[in-house]
């Protein structure tokens, strides 16, 4: 009589390395700003997140091209991505702006740390979403602000303010509508262009070879300013495109109206 055959353990399946490395290395980044953040090397800090939004747009390209995509992957970048983008650039502009917001008084002082707040949960809102459509929204655009993107634009400030020596406490009524205008703009329909759709083909015009060498040189010339200013115009740039977009349907909707059949 044979022997009973023994069951199973489920199987258990490895990860790949190469992508979350790079995507661990992001949330390192990310805490290191909160790190440099609490020990008030705030240029330092929003150096870092930036540093993290290079690490986060390379872990997926590394999965594509090594054909190393899973799940884990996925949920695993969306955790770096609420820690870097997140919970970061929230900790930075309250440890150097918000926070001096309770010498005008406690009811301030709650006015800081909620705009803080607000920030961070609506980071994780704009993530939880996004995780939902993948597959179904149109990979030309975003639905609301990425959360890279309103990082870049609070921490793009922070780096700003703090070359030319000027303290938070003293921009504090303005980093404070900053930081829940970006939040804000996250949990948004507002559209703005992802980028991901581009280039379409191998080749590119020969104008945006010699536009990325300007944008390189300006970086080069005044890195902090130059972040700020494309941040800025990307932040407005969404608003604009969605206003002109529904104009230009509403005209074409009143002329198909006016057309006899």
């Amino acid at each position: 009589m044979s022997e009973p055959i023994q069951a199973r353990g489920p199987r258990h399946r490895g990860i790949y390395l190469l992508p979350n490395l790079f995507t661990t290395g992001a949330m390192f980044s990310g805490f290191y700003a909160i790190v440099s953040a609490i020990g008030g090397h705030y240029a330092t800090a929003a150096l870092a997140v930036f540093v993290a939004g290079i690490l986060d747009g390379m872990d997926g390209r590394v999965a594509r091209l090594t054909n190393t995509q899973s799940e884990f992957g996925v949920q695993y970048d969306s955790l770096s991505d609420l820690v870097s983008f997140g919970l970061a650039p929230a900790l930075v502009m309250y440890t150097w702006a918000l926070s001096s917001l309770v010498d005008y008084g406690p009811v301030w002082g709650k006015i800081g740390w909620a705009a803080a707040f607000i920030y961070a949960v609506c980071a994780a809102l704009r993530l939880a979403r996004f995780n939902t459509q993948v597959g179904v929204a149109d990979k030309r655009y975003f639905q609301g602000l990425a959360s890279p993107a309103a990082a870049g634009l609070c921490m793009s400030f922070v780096w700003t303010m703090e070359k030319f020596d000027v303290p938070g406490p003293s921009v504090a009524f303005f980093a404070m509508p900053l930081a829940v205008i970006a939040g804000l703009l996250m949990v948004s329909n507002v559209r703005y262009f992802s980028f991901k759709a581009w280039p379409k083909g191998d080749r590119v015009p020969f104008i945006w070879l010699i536009a990325a060498v300007l944008i390189v040189v300006l970086l080069l010339i005044d890195t902090a300013r130059v972040l700020f200013a494309g941040m800025v115009i990307y932040t407005i740039s969404g608003p604009v495109m969605t206003i002109w977009g529904r104009a230009t349907h509403r005209r074409r909707a009143r002329r198909h109206a006016r057309t006899p059949e």
